[in-house]
């Protein structure tokens, strides 16, 4: 757990006690500083009951507070706690600004910030593994893994320092306000999360912001595949003037046959993952044979394109990250059609973010039948008839079983469901293991 005198004596609110809510509370408490925490959930109440007091933000009295702690999952363009803090001009912040006003008090360290739309985790994950191959003492944080505040202060080694490797989503973002990354990181960005931003632009503009914090001096990595991250690029370069230290990399950097070298990083937007890592390392100053061992050692993160089993000569994918068209695209790239026979069964539905497919469109040759589910099933089943063989299966174990029994040797079976999972699952990795579970029941 991170302590800090940079909390000592403040009084903060901290709304929502799910992971980083209880990480943050003890955090401050151990850190000196006066806690009032809410949950609507009484048993979540529980938990902080005798380390903090109780009370409701939309209730209290918020003068003399330095800030009100919320989760990244409290939408601010609609929630009353936004205006409530407003009024009372008490800034609205989240975990990640603790941890960057904690961070003068920590032993040397840099940190790495990844944001974009897509790609996001295993970015993180892999540029992580290269820093603790070679040697440096690492954690990952944010929006993956266990919440920053909760992981020891990283003791810096031989190397003489620590680095934090941080993904972070626009949420995160928008409740941070002077996190200075060392290398700050953009991937791409695709319409997402629209229902709490002024238009696309708006969201845009979130992910702007990561590079706003930025030192001008700092290292920036930009994965210049799309306009939007373009637009930001060209931006930050006049922003710094003859300061930068810029990175401009593109998926078809990569040279496939050395791709091929990388098992858990196949397809074209691992190429683009793999880019932005190597650019990362090279700015922290590992070497390049270092770099080299540690993407062909990589392991896919649970969840995105993971070899889940095999059955029959039928390869089972879970990519429940999947969330949106844009991400799925990928999945469908990553298998093409051999001797001109697709090989992809494509399990997909659940809470549709769009009423198209655009994205995955022009990878459809690659797929030999579909299998729709959840909320958006009929909606995509229709959508997808004219293209190719649909099973509108509801469910996602009717729609494993159907696969198996249609797939033949070579083909590949993947949940990639470009959707949420909310309308049958808690969260995507509850359907990831669901996929899982109905792989391994597969006789």
């Amino acid at each position: 757990m991170i302590v800090s005198s940079a909390f000592a004596g403040k009084t903060y609110a901290v709304l929502g006690l799910a992971r980083s809510g209880l990480a943050t509370v003890e955090t401050l408490v151990a850190s000196g500083a006066r806690v009032v925490a809410w949950d609507s959930r009484e048993e979540a109440r529980g938990q902080v009951e005798g380390k903090a007091e109780l009370g409701d933000p939309m209730e209290i009295d918020l003068s003399g507070f330095d800030g009100i702690v919320v989760s990244p999952g409290v939408p601010l363009n609609r929630h009353p706690i936004a205006m409530r803090a407003k009024i009372a001009g008490v800034p609205v912040i989240g975990d990640i600004e603790l941890f960057a006003l904690a961070r003068p008090t920590l032993p040397p360290h840099k940190v790495v910030g990844i944001t974009g739309t897509n790609g996001k985790s295993t970015t993180t994950a892999l540029i992580h593994h290269i820093i603790e191959q070679a040697g440096y003492p690492t954690v990952m944080g944010g929006n993956i893994g266990l919440p920053i505040l909760s992981q020891p202060p990283l003791e810096p080694n031989l190397h003489g320092v620590g680095i934090y490797v941080l993904e972070l989503s626009s949420y995160q973002i928008d409740l941070t306000h002077s996190l200075d990354c060392d290398v700050a990181v953009l991937l791409n960005i695709t319409p997402d999360h629209l229902d709490r931003y002024d238009g696309f632009e708006g969201y845009v503009a979130s992910k702007a912001r990561l590079f706003a914090m930025q030192s001008a001096e700092y290292d920036a990595v930009f994965a210049a595949d799309d306009a939007s991250t373009r637009e930001i690029a060209e931006k930050e370069w006049r922003r710094r003037g003859d300061k930068p230290k810029w990175h401009i990399v593109h998926a078809a950097d990569i040279d496939p046959a050395t791709q091929l070298t990388w098992p858990a990083l196949q397809g074209p937007h691992n190429a683009q993952n793999a880019a932005v890592a190597i650019a990362v390392a090279k700015a922290l100053g590992i070497d390049e044979p270092t770099i080299a061992n540690a993407l062909a050692s990589y392991a896919s993160l649970p969840h995105r394109m993971q070899a889940v089993g095999t059955r029959n000569g039928v390869l089972y994918v879970n990519d429940s990250k999947a969330t949106n068209a844009a991400s799925t695209a990928p999945a469908l790239a990553a298998w093409p059609a051999k001797d001109g026979k697709p090989r992809i069964h494509w399990i997909l539905g659940g809470v549709a973010k769009s009423d198209n497919l655009d994205e995955c469109v022009p990878h459809f040759a690659n797929v030999a039948h579909a299998y729709t589910i959840g909320e958006a099933g009929h909606m995509f089943a229709d959508l997808l008839r004219p293209a190719m063989a649909v099973d509108d299966s509801e469910m996602l174990s009717a729609a494993v079983r159907r696969a198996a029994r249609i797939a033949q040797p070579g083909d590949v079976v993947l949940l990639s469901p470009a959707c949420a999972s909310f309308d049958q699952f808690r969260d995507f990795e509850a359907r990831g293991d669901a996929f899982a579970a109905a792989v391994a029941a597969l006789e």
